[in-house]
């Protein structure tokens, strides 16, 4: 369905079940196959509404998910044989639910797991370590398809057996995860568990007659955004009673991944329709960072900084984790752009109090757009969705390519954790993922497990409009790109706290740095992978 282009405005909607997509050409997802029993089951663990998940129900998933696991492995098969799998463990979720997953796997393959888990600030650090110096010591990595300039183009992955694409049905995917995305010099490497493009979060209840904004819609572009976290500042929030605050930007580092909060804005000013690239110069890697369009999204967050009320206090030290779990899922503020799985997360854990009034939508656009080949602004509509990190994957390393029993093993449990109905279940409930198959878009399964109509065609749409959309920002698969994001949260954090005295001078700054790890990666070569990855 997404491959195909279908995007929510023109298609979902009026084709929610599969006869209807069969009318329109397209393949019948399996939850009108032998899957839709299995997949009906797990979505009632432990059912919507019924509180946050836990590691007894991960683990029942797990079980009730063995099935392709079974037709591949005898049981026992892996007795004796140790892993060692590296992942995150951000709000108690990623590596928890890994656990939880694959202990009834482990219990049918006689395999044991050890497990290393990551602050998701720690996570480049720590990688980046282990491959200068030389020192891979784990079997298995959840990691994002941005290092794999880092890592498989280094030699450092193992190979993906065909068997392995048989079990988790690759060909499911969205079109944009699909080859090159997981693979290098044209051999595959990733099971992809998750989608990762940002969506638009927003409180309904802060739009409409009467409201604190004094708005009957929620904004379209940045500039409005902007405008309505000002107007709000001072007065109080209809759900809470505390002080009412418009969008959440996050001010602190997280290790690379909060500049992509930045790129949100960046994106709708910056990435050109006429245009596939927008970070570097394609031609010499001559950072784009600093252009005036860029220079406007700092500027931006520069503005609410210096306007009394417009963010939460101490803002300076919320990184995006406090703004997308501990501020808006919690009540504060009214509009965020985080991973698409705030959206699960808002019926299905205990932790929030927005389900009710929280709504979806697509990146938001400018009234004006710059054009980086003429040097000048443009004065029409633009909108640009942040394909931020290209999802989550499950990748195998090296340390097993000579022991082939071993071997299985470690493909066997990533397969398992990147199985077709396992997934459906990680973006139902909070996993730290959001729908990245054609087959998560049907609307009836997620109605079925308890679910609101309206609610779910808001939030899958959202997703759905993001991956679809023909000027979307794409995540370069490059060497160092985590470099690149690190030294940019750094300086960002300079001029946050007024250490630099302008948004240029910011913008100037991070450039700078960006040169340097250019030249010290190798210009020539970065060049060439930045083209290769924007299809140049």
């Amino acid at each position: 369905m997404v491959r195909g282009k279908m995007s929510r405005r023109n298609v979902l909607k009026g084709a929610a079940s599969a006869g209807a997509l069969a009318a329109m050409g397209g393949a019948v997802p399996a939850f009108a196959g032998s899957h839709s029993s299995l997949r009906a089951e797990i979505l009632k663990v432990p059912g919507v509404g019924m509180g946050s998940p836990t590691d007894a129900d991960w683990q029942k998933v797990g079980g009730m998910c063995l099935g392709p696991t079974k037709e591949r492995v005898a049981e026992g098969e892996f007795e004796g044989v140790e892993l060692t799998f590296m992942g995150l463990n951000n709000q108690n979720l990623h590596n928890f639910l890994f656990r939880g997953f694959l202990k009834p796997w482990e219990a049918y393959t006689g395999a044991k797991i050890n497990w290393i888990d990551l602050a998701q600030a720690d996570y480049n650090p720590r990688l980046q370590q282990a491959i200068a110096t030389g020192t891979v010591d784990f079997d298995i990595i959840e990691m994002g398809a941005p290092f794999e300039g880092d890592t498989a183009g280094k030699g450092l992955l193992d190979e993906m057996p065909d068997w392995v694409k048989d079990q988790i049905e690759a060909d499911d995917l969205v079109g944009y995860l699909q080859p090159p995305v997981g693979t290098w010099d044209g051999k595959s490497y990733r099971i992809t568990i998750d989608g990762d493009c940002h969506t638009f979060s927003y409180r309904k209840d802060y739009f409409g007659e009467g409201s604190v904004t004094g708005r009957a819609n929620p904004p379209k572009t940045w500039q409005e955004v902007n405008q309505i976290s000002k107007d709000v500042a001072g007065k109080e929030d209809p759900l809470t009673g505390l002080p009412a605050h418009g969008y959440l930007d996050p001010l602190k580092g997280w290790g690379g991944f909060g500049f992509y909060f930045l790129e949100n804005r960046a994106a709708a000013y910056a990435k050109h329709p006429n245009d596939p690239a927008w970070l570097f110069d394609p031609d010499t890697m001559k950072p784009r960072v600093n252009n005036p369009a860029w220079v406007q999204a700092i500027q931006d967050v520069m503005d609410l900084i210096a306007t009394d009320g417009a963010y939460p206090t101490d803002q300076i030290n919320a990184d995006p984790g406090t703004t997308g779990f501990q501020q808006f899922l919690a009540g504060t503020g009214s509009m965020l752009m985080w991973w698409g799985d705030i959206g699960s997360n808002a019926r299905t854990s205990d932790t929030s109090v927005v389900g009710d009034v929280v709504g979806f939508g697509m990146n938001p656009g400018s009234d004006r757009v710059y054009n980086s080949i003429s040097g000048a602004w443009e004065d029409t509509y633009n909108e640009a969705p942040n394909m931020a990190y290209l999802g989550w994957g499950v990748y195998v390393t090296k340390r097993v390519s000579g022991d082939e029993k071993k071997r299985k093993a470690a493909w066997s449990a990533a397969a398992h954790l990147g199985g077709k109905d396992i997934s459906l279940w990680m973006s139902a409930y909070p996993s730290g993922f959001q729908p990245y198959r054609n087959s998560h878009f049907q609307y009836d399964e997620w109605e079925a497990a308890g679910y609101d109509r309206a609610f779910i065609e808001d939030y899958l749409g959202s997703n759905a409009d993001s991956y679809n959309h023909p000027n979307a920002a794409i995540e370069p698969r490059i060497p160092g790109i985590f470099q690149y994001y690190s030294v940019a949260e750094d300086e960002l954090a300079k001029g946050y706290a007024g250490q630099y005295g302008s948004a240029q001078e910011t913008a100037d700054a991070i450039a700078a740095a960006w040169e340097k790890i250019t030249d010290q990666i190798g210009r020539d070569s970065q060049i060439k992978l930045y083209k290769a990855s924007l299809g140049l």
